[in-house]
């Protein structure tokens, strides 16, 4: 396995632009995992619908899945098969199924051993909530990103006003706070730093200050 710089936190933590901008500073890849379960969720739903199968035929599914990541671009472009699901999978609607997703056991696995494969044969920067916890425990360095809900979901907010969508601050925050009731509490995996991460907290830091603080880091270590 190659180098793995683990950062986690909750959604609109800011992890996702810091780890792509500290991936390219490093030359490493940039692996972003809430992506691949949105992908799985996508998936999940395009087949199953709205009643979806017990949990070893949905782990199955998942192991069966091709997701793969086109590293070409910046942000990389995100590929179910053939299909690029970039934007698809960037709804409020894959947002809470793919937490759901990610509390069954079954489906957990079959991502982190995806996730797994993809760091034995390369250095990552490797994003998610429970990378420090889980799937990457011997991470060289750990990182726990964190703000208040407030911040997180103006961030969000704005991320889907740029898109072009027809969102309000007070549902994407309403959305922000279950979300993070389903990832701090669910049975599997639930989110929390790792002992060894180092917490930052993004409130009033803009992306370059965040990087800042994690190179600086990084290169004393």
């Amino acid at each position: 396995m190659g180098n793995i710089v683990a950062i986690d936190g909750p959604a609109g933590s800011g992890k996702s632009t810091v780890s792509r901008s500290l991936a390219r500073e490093l030359g490493f890849l940039y692996l972003d995992t809430g992506a691949m379960y949105r992908a799985a969720a996508l998936a999940a739903q395009r087949r199953f619908g709205s009643r979806l199968p017990g949990e070893e035929r949905l782990g199955a599914f998942c192991r069966s899945l091709d997701v793969h990541f086109l590293n070409e671009t910046d942000p990389p472009r995100l590929f179910l098969g053939e299909e690029d699901v970039s934007t698809a999978i960037r709804t409020p609607q894959m947002d809470i199924l793919s937490s759901n997703l990610s509390a069954i056991p079954e489906v957990r696995w079959a991502m982190v051993s995806l996730q797994r494969g993809i760091a034995a044969s390369a250095d990552l920067v490797a994003e998610g909530r429970d990378m420090g916890t889980v799937v990457f425990p011997r991470a060289q360095h750990k990182f726990f990103l964190t703000a208040s809900p407030e911040t997180r979901a103006r961030r969000r907010w704005q991320e889907r006003l740029d898109r072009g969508e027809d969102a309000v601050f007070e549902t994407v925050l309403i959305e922000l706070k279950r979300r993070d009731r389903q990832d701090e509490n669910r049975p599997v995996a639930p989110l929390r730093p790792a002992q060894d991460a180092t917490l930052i907290d993004t409130d009033g830091m803009e992306v370059d200050a965040v990087l800042e603080a994690l190179l600086k880091i990084i290169k004393n270590y």
